[in-house]
């Protein structure tokens, strides 16, 4: 479907970089976004997610290290 849709800078940015790293059009990130984040919001109470600028995460209650992205970073290869 096509349409034209008014995106705030920030979430423009972060559809962008998403298009480019998995090599996809800008539809196709923002498709992906909006499912994801209707995903977030029907499979998990609103009050277990925090919102930052550039994603939505859910609550935890330890403390991210480096130590904890290194290791999670080995286990995704990236």
């Amino acid at each position: 479907m096509r349409t034209t849709l008014t995106l705030s800078d920030d979430a423009f940015l972060i559809a962008r970089q998403l298009a480019a790293q998995d090599r996809v059009s800008l539809g196709k990130a923002v498709s992906r976004l909006a499912r994801d984040g209707a995903h977030m919001r029907t499979h998990a109470p609103l009050e277990a997610i925090c919102k930052s600028k550039y994603a939505i995460l859910r609550a935890r209650a330890e403390a991210i290290t480096p130590e904890h992205v290194r290791r999670l970073m080995d286990e995704e290869e990236i």
